[in-house]
């Protein structure tokens, strides 16, 4: 068996160590990315209860599905375990657009949905924006997120050139802007709140 020189050790770790230093942003990056696009916790319509009283209180009608003028209430399937049924929102289907009246609040016979009237009432989660993925990090102009909120520059807005700045205290998480977004995977993405 043939030994390493002190030399040829010390060469050995100056390259692996250029090549860690070269390939951990990447890695961390992607990351990042992974844990990004983990299946965010459900995001109930607007006015929703708290998840476990929520799951308690929802009748699984439809009525809010129903009453949802542009289709963005769907409801899980029978594999759900005790969610099965209950309501929610996929930005990456279709977005909350903030209706006049707020009509799926009002639809619900249980409660578990509570009647709202104003729309910064709505509290179905939180814009979180990522950075290295929006296309304005590389230069490119794009506005669709900012353009498209329906709640505004209270909610979303830019500062400067690079990605949107979300406000936790206007957005409403409705999803219009992760819906109109234009990267594959989404560069804005809605949480819930909490």
């Amino acid at each position: 068996m043939r030994r390493e020189g002190k030399s040829e050790l010390g060469r050995r770790r100056f390259f692996l160590d250029a090549v860690g230093r070269m390939v951990s942003p990447l890695a961390d990056f992607l990351e990042r990315q992974v844990e990004a696009r983990k299946p965010p916790a459900r995001l109930r319509p607007p006015g929703a209860l708290e998840e476990s009283e929520f799951l308690r209180t929802c009748y699984r009608c439809g009525s809010c599905v129903e009453a949802c003028p542009v289709g963005a209430i769907v409801r899980l399937g029978d594999g759900e375990g005790e969610a099965s049924r209950t309501p929610v929102i996929d930005p990456d289907l279709g977005a909350c657009v903030v209706c006049e009246g707020l009509q799926c609040t009002h639809a619900c016979p249980s409660g578990a949905l509570r009647a709202l009237s104003d729309p910064l009432e709505i509290a179905i989660g939180i814009a979180e924006v990522y950075a290295p993925v929006c296309v304005r990090s590389a230069g490119e102009e794009c506005t669709e997120c900012v353009a498209q909120c329906p709640i505004g520059e209270s909610a979303i807005r830019f500062i400067d050139t690079g990605p949107p700045d979300v406000r936790k205290d206007g957005c409403v998480g409705c999803g219009v802007c992760q819906l109109h977004c234009p990267t594959r995977p989404k560069a804005i993405v809605v949480q819930p709140r909490g």
